[in-house]
């Protein structure tokens, strides 16, 4: 090359020649569709890989088509074969045999299936384990070795991790590092230089071949044990790592590591495994979990560890105790925060806590048995839990487990019925809170403190006859949300505020798109407490738009699946049941329902509902009609007015004013109902467009129109 200047070699190798002058290009395997992507069709048969095998199965298999149907199971073949084009061709050339759903199903057993190369090809490319036992056949032992031990990992790794799973007394850790360099440059590694750490990662193919060689060994359980052993103690140091560093760099880090934490899990509580390392490892890997709402998937982990201390099997307070806690914490989102089995976690858990003078899981304890009494409509009790969160968070340093303590304070007396006293903590609580501060609080709270805090703002501004403003905070919690990228406090901020406050200031465009949203967040990440409550609320969309039957099945069917699990905002959202039975016609069904709910919360002095509650049984009095149903109707809507007039909620006092014009409108006393409407309607200063204020203007004209009739 020296000597003959205008020549140019280009060579084909797995591997650099490290020849003077040698240019190196690294043939990537054929892009395939990315795991997260929603693409139509068109975009996923342009991706190569999908080409490629597409059009390798029609040339087999006349006629053959790919629409969206049989379009996801090409695209997981793809994905599995990690884009290898020999792989792909051989797996298109058994289309005719297995069908491509059969195949996706079938590519477990790669090696023996992939088997029809061409006739005409090297005999290392007939079939993918000819092509793998080709490959691997070259390797010095040292890096055989090496890459079995690798096949453990599922996902990406650092070097540090190979150091700990492939170093023992026959390969050293400086042999470690130099046969993880060779075999990335000879493809059966691949490396991502992206980021601050580097990162490894086996293809599938060569993953499943490297474990087949490892399995055969007698050393696979040795390295199992030595991968689940470095993930354990990965996790035990991220547990602190949540509390200081910003939860988009934990993520960053961590997140990538969740395939290689299931492994090490199934492994450690497998025949051969160690269960006092899983259940460690459980324990330690709860706030990654949180914070990517893997909540059901916590659950099934925890409920496994937590079988196995019963079983005598490990014994371990502390790490009792932090499993309890998280088993409690994902119950409330996967079957309801007022589910009967989590009192009793909850409280097992600060019985630990206390025990072991573990302030930490006291307040954690504290504040998810709040979490309980408050859905399960026991106010007083939570108010009591709020006070006793509050007085122990004022002995720790970090202020913002006082302003947590301010707001469950705040949210009691909300409920209570006590406007201004929670308006007033709220507010600090929004004032003082630091963002970039509270990261830690997703882990121990399972959701940003001020994403909640901001929708039950919107609330008291919503009731305190401010709708605009409320629906501009409700807009901005769920804005606040997103930003956080936690699907869990997005679905908090939609199902506390935007969705509901949409529905009754009557913004129904407003109120599909944030229930869209809720079903979409907790359908893909499987949390069916907030699916439920999705599908109250597009009953109560459904019955607000008229189709009164219809949105009736809706709002049953998540009453159903949620049971007593429902939050005091949903509860007020399935008082519509109530009117919604009325207007189909269902009126004792409709007045037994309203009843039971007026008894109960008199029951759990959940007042800040009770005046629309009274408003709705005089309108379902009206519609029973018969002997002294005005007078009753009236003494209702009376009652409703005083009630709302007690709390400041200027919103149910209007609802309450209207349904009382209405009535005395048609007993002729118009003068009577124009100061009564009038009176109220005069205190807004916004929100003239809402549906509750539209009908009162339009109400005030006919009384007008009635009035001047009646003078003249």
């Amino acid at each position: 090359m020296r000597a003959a200047r205008r020549v140019s070699i280009l060579a084909t190798s797995r591997e650099p020649l490290r020849a003077e002058g040698e240019w190196v290009h690294r043939l990537a395997s054929l892009r395939v569709p990315p795991d997260s992507a929603e693409l139509a069709i068109d975009d996923v048969l342009h991706y190569p890989a999908v080409e490629l095998f597409t059009e390798r199965a029609a040339a087999r298999v006349e006629g053959l088509s790919f629409g969206s149907t049989e379009l996801p199971a090409v695209v997981e073949i793809c994905r599995r074969l990690d884009g290898i084009p020999l792989a792909l061709e051989l797996a298109a050339a058994q289309v005719d045999v297995f069908g491509i759903k059969g195949l996706a199903a079938r590519l477990d057993d790669r090696f023996t299936l992939l088997t029809k190369g061409r006739r005409t090809a090297l005999p290392r490319h007939q079939t993918l384990r000819a092509t793998m036992d080709w490959s691997y056949d070259l390797l010095p032992q040292a890096e055989q070795l090496i890459l079995g031990r690798l096949s453990v990992f599922q996902g990406d790794f650092t070097m540090d991790a190979a150091t700990a799973v492939a170093a023992d007394d026959r390969v050293e850790i400086a042999d470690v590092l130099e046969g993880v360099a060779n075999l990335a440059m000879k493809s059966l590694v691949t490396t991502d230089i992206s980021g601050e750490l580097t990162y490894h990662r086996l293809l599938d193919t060569t993953r499943a071949y490297a474990l087949e060689r490892l399995t055969e060994s007698s050393e696979v359980e040795r390295v199992r044990r030595l991968h689940a052993e470095y993930y354990r103690g990965l996790f035990e140091r991220a547990e602190t790592e949540w509390e200081t560093r910003p939860a988009a760099e934990c993520l960053a880090d961590y997140r990538r590591q969740i395939d290689d934490l299931r492994a090490a899990l199934d492994w450690a509580f497998s025949l051969y495994g160690d269960a006092f390392i899983g259940v460690a490892l459980t324990a330690a890997a709860v706030p990654l979990w949180m914070h990517l709402s893997l909540l059901e998937e916590c659950r099934g982990r925890v409920e496994r560890a937590l079988a196995v201390i019963a079983g005598g099997a490990v014994q371990d307070a502390r790490r009792e105790m932090q499993l309890h806690a998280a088993l409690a914490a994902s119950l409330i989102y996967t079957r309801g925060a007022a589910g009967p089995e989590n009192g009793a976690v909850w409280s097992k858990a600060l019985e630990t806590a206390e025990s072991l003078d573990d302030a930490e899981y006291q307040l954690r304890s504290l504040w998810a048995l709040w979490v309980f009494h408050t859905n399960s409509g026991r106010h007083p009790v939570a108010l009591e839990l709020a006070q006793r969160f509050s007085a122990l968070a004022a002995e720790r340093p970090d202020p913002l487990d006082r302003l947590v303590g301010e707001r469950l304070i705040g949210v009691s007396q909300l409920y209570l019925g006590d406007l201004e006293s929670a308006r007033r903590r709220l507010k600090r609580v929004l004032d003082n809170y630091v963002t970039l501060d509270q990261r830690s609080h997703i882990i121990r709270y399972q959701s940003d403190q001020r994403v909640i805090t901001h929708g039950l703002v919107a609330w008291i501004l919503w009731l305190r006859g401010f709708p605009d403003q409320a629906l501009r905070t409700a807009e901005s919690s769920v804005e606040e949300a997103r930003a956080t990228n936690h699907t869990n406090s997005l679905c908090y901020a939609l199902a506390l505020a935007a969705c509901p406050i949409s529905l009754v200031v009557g913004d129904l465009t407003a109120a599909e798109y944030y229930v869209g949203m809720l079903l979409d967040h907790s359908t893909k990440h499987a949390l069916a407490n907030w699916r439920a409550n999705g599908r109250c609320f597009e009953g109560g969309l459904v019955v607000k738009r008229g189709d009164v039957a219809a949105g009736l099945r809706l709002l049953r069917a998540g009453l159903d699946e949620l049971g007593e699990a429902m939050s005091p905002v949903l509860r007020l959202i399935a008082f519509q049941t109530a009117e919604a039975l009325g207007l189909a016609g269902q009126i004792a069904d409709g007045l037994a329902a309203v009843e039971e709910a007026i008894d109960r919360t008199e029951h759990a002095e959940e007042r800040w509902v009770m005046a629309e509650l009274l408003r709705i049984k005089g309108e379902l009095v009206l519609l029973r009609g018969g002997q002294g149903a005005a007078a009753l109707a009236e003494d209702h809507f009376r009652q409703s007015l005083d009630s709302a007039r007690r709390q400041g909620a200027l919103s149910w006092e209007l609802r309450a004013a209207t349904s009382l014009a209405r009535l005395l409108r048609g007993q002729d006393r118009v003068a009577e109902a124009r100061d009564v409407l009038g009176s109220v309607y005069g205190r807004f200063t916004e929100g003239f467009v809402t549906a509750d204020l539209q009908e009162a203007k339009s109400l005030l004209e006919k009384l007008a129109q009635a009035g001047a009739r009646f003078s003249s």
